[in-house]
């Protein structure tokens, strides 16, 4: 059997590596603290379930939902975001519903790139980025961070020819897996830079609100208000532990959420409108919850880098995000895989390796807050152990 070229791109996964490293640990016996995975271990909120809940006695919601039926969700979405940014927003033409913010990177490059063309990503980036590229028969162009450069893109190293074959750029701050926060006048840069060279701006915006010490990340839109060049990506699943439900939306320019409307109409229907009712009552109501998960994560930052510091790896504490990303100690600097998937034979400790992020990862592992600190405490004991071993 002969299948596509697209997908020999797909076939290299560190990330199934990883997977399998701990399936052998669990066989083994061991048990698994996993850190390996943003996948938040806290609860979705009552009043948000309760919403849910009540809809499902509800016959008119049982079956497809078309567009159409989403416009009172996308008109609550305007709204939010006109309020929250200062931005107006049509809920007609510049909000799109999507089986979460994943949905919308994979598929815009379908929308935007014809084959051979270039995209501009983030190196180290989240996969699924580049995954939507490759599948739309497109090229990358990884753009290195670096912590000298405060994890944002140099534009002016980008080659001539590289542009001149380029269709989109993907950012996305606050980054994952860096935890790096962009400033407004580096994304009014970023826009500068993609109209002068005619470039689709996507800005992935998952931890919109995972932020601490007062920080405040900028919109996209904010660089570009007339909605120019760029689409936005939300997803509830970060902020109000809704990863399960698999319900984001896209903002931005008319023609691009149109593009990428008519991609999603031969991929899927909507979600099921009990979803959209409860995101729409997540945004309008008290948003208490979402300040109690971010202090959470606070108090599990603090403590997880207090406690590797005990042990002797000093990792900055973020400004953002649910992770850490920790420069590796010797005499593991160039071996990330290896040192993850020998972390969780021996200890069952599930770290993410940052090769599985791009080139630019290697040297580093991330550290998901998705455990409580005793466990984060029992974690750090195993490394501890692992490292002076």
């Amino acid at each position: 059997m002969q299948l596509s070229q697209r997908i020999k791109p797909l076939k290299s996964n560190v990330f199934a590596d990883m997977d399998r490293a701990k399936s052998e640990a669990l066989h083994q016996g061991k048990k698994l603290i996993d850190l390996s995975l943003g996948s938040a271990d806290l609860p979705t909120p009552k009043h948000i379930l309760s919403a849910i809940a009540t809809s499902l006695n509800n016959k008119e919601n049982h079956g497809y939902l078309l567009h159409r039926g989403t416009l009172e969700f996308r008109a609550t979405i305007a709204q939010w975001y006109e309020q929250r940014f200062g931005i107006t927003i049509n809920p007609d033409m510049e909000v799109l519903p999507l089986i979460g913010s994943q949905e919308g990177t994979a598929h815009l490059p379908l929308a935007v790139l014809n084959p051979g063309d270039y995209a501009l990503v983030l190196d180290p980036g989240y996969p699924s980025h580049a995954g939507g590229i490759y599948l739309a028969g497109g090229k990358i162009y990884p753009m290195p961070l670096l912590a000298e450069n405060d994890f944002l893109p140099q534009f002016e190293i980008i080659p001539q020819d590289i542009l001149a074959r380029a269709k989109m750029m993907i950012l996305s701050y606050p980054h994952n897996p860096t935890s790096a926060i962009a400033p407004l006048t580096f994304f009014e840069k970023a826009v500068q830079f993609c109209q002068k060279n005619n470039l689709v701006l996507a800005h992935d915006f998952p931890y919109m609100d995972i932020v601490f010490d007062g920080q405040m990340p900028p919109s996209i839109f904010m660089a570009d208000k007339k909605k120019e060049i760029s689409i936005e990506f939300y997803t509830f699943s970060k902020s109000y532990n809704m990863g399960g439900f698999r319900i984001g939306f896209a903002i931005g320019n008319s023609t691009l959420i149109t593009a990428l409307k008519q991609v999603k109409s031969v991929v899927d229907f909507n979600q099921y409108k009990g979803i959209l009712d409860a995101a729409q009552l997540a945004i309008t109501s008290s948003q208490e919850c979402v300040l109690e998960t971010v202090n959470i994560y606070r108090q599990r930052r603090d403590f997880l880098v207090n406690s590797l510091a005990s042990i002797g790896w000093e990792i900055p504490p973020p400004s953002a995000t649910l992770y850490l990303w920790a420069k590796l100690p010797p005499p593991w600097e160039k071996k990330s895989i290896k040192f993850c998937t020998e972390l969780v034979k021996n200890t069952g400790v599930a770290l993410s390796p940052g090769a599985g992020f791009g080139t630019q990862g290697e040297g580093y592992v991330r550290f998901a807050l998705v455990q409580t600190p005793d466990i984060l405490e029992e974690a750090v004991t195993k490394i501890a152990d692992f490292l002076n071993s």
